[in-house]
């Protein structure tokens, strides 16, 4: 029989997969793998993780032999997850989101707080000085150092998007007064007055001179639709509108510049008025009133974080 150079192909060595207990080296490292696959590279995960990127790569390696797995590649050509590195992706994300729900539940039974409270707030909330948020923050905090406060800015839409979704612990909107949708929790309303720079034309106006005329004849920075008062919206579509700004930081800027006309929260007002860099404008007493709601899409593992922040909150108005 004569041999031949024919050889059989060895059979495709199978991955060994997962081999004994989820330890605590196994956690740290499937959270550097997150964190790197939701950065997109290592360079962009080293900042974030406060590693070097040898050593982030080191803790690859390391999970990629725990799992018996390629879970991604690197290299010249970039950053990139195999297949076998996205399913890993997904099955870390659940992992994390059933150790949290764990936490949650076992803080329901003893009644100790800890875990991640992602808070969202609109992106044009009044946060200067001793605001009621502020004194919720801290109290909350301070009570419950075994919670970890993550903060988000965002618009009154991605607020809502983010509750529905459960992305929010929590959540800050402002609605016009009566146009909350059901479900939110009314905790107070705040007025804003009209104000215009030292620089302006009006600053130094006599206040009876100042119509309804010589005000819209103004330059006026948008005002957004959550803010509304008796009388508002029939004189609104007189007003020229030239700026925006969201922000009541912003707003203040464009007022001190003195091209426009604006209104601000007056207790963010107060002191740049004490200091003569604005004015404000009576007219009517006119103001615009924005409500604050409390927004919360709760489960039993997050009740009583919510109900403890809601409660301090509503003790702080």
């Amino acid at each position: 029989m004569t041999g031949s150079s024919h050889k059989t192909p060895r059979p495709r060595k199978r991955a060994r997969g997962f081999q004994g207990h989820v330890s605590e080296i196994d956690l740290r490292l499937l959270r550097v793998f997150h964190t790197v696959a939701e950065q997109g590279g290592f360079s962009a995960a080293e900042i974030t993780l406060g590693k070097s990127k040898s050593s982030i790569s080191l803790d690859i390696s390391a999970l990629e032999t725990r799992l018996g797995l390629t879970i991604c590649l690197r290299g010249r050509s970039g950053f990139a997850l195999t297949d076998e590195g996205r399913e890993v992706l997904d099955a870390t994300r659940t992992l994390f989101v059933n150790l949290e729900h764990f936490r949650q539940q076992i803080n329901q039974t003893s009644g100790m707080l800890s875990g991640t409270f992602n808070l969202y707030v609109p992106d044009n909330i009044q946060t200067h000085g001793e605001t009621p948020l502020v004194k919720a923050i801290h109290t909350f905090t301070q009570s419950h150092p075994g919670v970890f406060m993550n903060l988000h800015s965002a618009s009154t839409k991605e607020v809502e998007v983010a509750v529905m979704n459960g992305q929010a612990t929590a959540a800050i909107a402002l609605y016009a007064q009566g146009q909350a949708p059901l479900g939110c929790r009314p905790l107070v309303a705040e007025a804003s007055y009209l104000f215009c720079g030292a620089r302006h034309p009006l600053f130094h106006m006599p206040e009876k001179d100042i119509t309804l005329d010589v005000l819209t004849g103004q330059n006026m920075i948008s005002v957004a639709d959550a803010a509304t008062s008796d009388g508002w919206e029939e004189i609104r579509p007189h007003f020229t509108y030239r700026a925006k700004a969201d922000k009541v930081d912003a707003r203040a800027l464009l007022i001190l510049s003195g091209s426009y006309i604006g209104f601000l929260p007056e207790v963010f007002a107060a002191p740049l008025v004490t200091q003569g860099l604005l004015r404000r404008i009576v007219f009517n007493d006119l103001r615009l009133i924005t409500c604050c709601h409390f927004l919360a899409r709760t489960s039993p593992e997050t009740s009583l974080m919510v109900e403890t922040f809601r409660s301090l909150l509503e003790a702080s108005y």
